[in-house]
């Protein structure tokens, strides 16, 4: 059955209305190679642009006492602005990230036959330029938004409030970006003034409150997200350690734990999502075997 253009776009236009069953369209081949560079480039970032930024001088310098290696040198110098490098090259990449999300999303919402999935498509790239730049600019201040309230959480969970103010926030808006900016983008922001803001705030609830993961599209999204989380609070662990070495220092190890879990979650995504598609496939052999009998 061939859906309207009006129809498509409001698919369009609301995203988070996914339909659930996985054997929909989904680029298994292209989602593995872009899994692959976005998690490569996100190390590559986390250990060498902070080399753009090396001072030798500084409070956490190598020592007789407190030795490390040459390499560590740079990341170790100024842990603020260590994480604020890294934050820089996370914002190029989670958008470029968050743009394949979105438009995967969108192509797992389409129905119908491949003419009318044409048509469909073909009417969503007229309004897709004006519609991409309004959620990306929803999805940036929703970004910096939850900064503020991740900054005050681990103000809650001991972190200085005085001292390391700026390391702090920096450590908050690195997991802000790898953590709210990709479902920001790819399902909206709850606008309470508008209809389908109760859409995408029960879609978030849906993801993030019950773990209720629907399609591959939803587990790439949601998982990454969570150990981005969860790889920041394990990676605080080390800094209790009475071991007095540099790389100890506030925020280094919540940071670097954070792009870790964002990482190993990628890859867990993409695996479950693989495992999913041979069982789906096996499914559909079978009752293809059983209709043929």
């Amino acid at each position: 059955m061939v859906k309207s253009k009006s129809k498509s776009k409001k698919v369009a236009n609301n995203p988070q209305d996914v339909a659930p069953e996985e054997e929909a369209f989904f680029p298994y081949a292209r989602y593995t190679s872009i899994v692959g560079v976005h998690t490569s480039l996100l190390i590559f970032v986390a250990l060498y642009f902070p080399r753009m930024f090396e001072l030798a001088d500084s409070d956490q310098a190598s020592s007789l006492d407190r030795p490390q290696h040459p390499f560590l040198r740079a990341i170790t110098g100024l842990p603020a602005v260590t994480v604020g490098s890294i934050c820089l090259g996370a914002c190029v990449l989670q958008s470029w990230w968050g743009g394949w999300m979105r438009d995967w999303l969108i192509d797992y919402s389409l129905k119908g036959t491949e003419e009318s999935k044409k048509l469909d498509r073909k009417a969503l790239d007229d309004s897709k330029t004006k519609v991409r730049i309004l959620y990306l600019q929803d999805a940036w201040l929703a970004t910096f938004g939850a900064s503020v309230v991740f900054h005050c959480v681990a103000i809650l969970f001991g972190a200085p409030l005085k001292h390391y103010f700026a390391r702090t926030y920096v450590l908050s808006l690195l997991v802000s970006i790898l953590a709210v900016f990709t479902p920001a983008y790819a399902y909206g922001i709850p606008n309470p003034y508008k209809s389908e803001g109760v859409v995408i705030r029960m879609t978030w609830v849906r993801l993030f409150a019950e773990f209720s993961i629907r399609n591959p599209v939803e587990r790439a999204i949601v998982y990454p997200s969570v150990g981005a989380l969860l790889g920041c609070w394990i990676g605080v662990v080390p800094i209790a350690l009475d071991w007095d070495r540099p790389w100890q220092a506030w925020p280094l190890t919540p940071a670097y734990g954070a792009i870790l879990g964002f990482v190993f979650a990628s890859l867990a995504a993409l695996t479950v999502n693989a495992i999913t598609s041979l069982a789906m496939e096996d499914i559909l052999y079978e009752r293809q075997q059983e209709k043929s009998q």
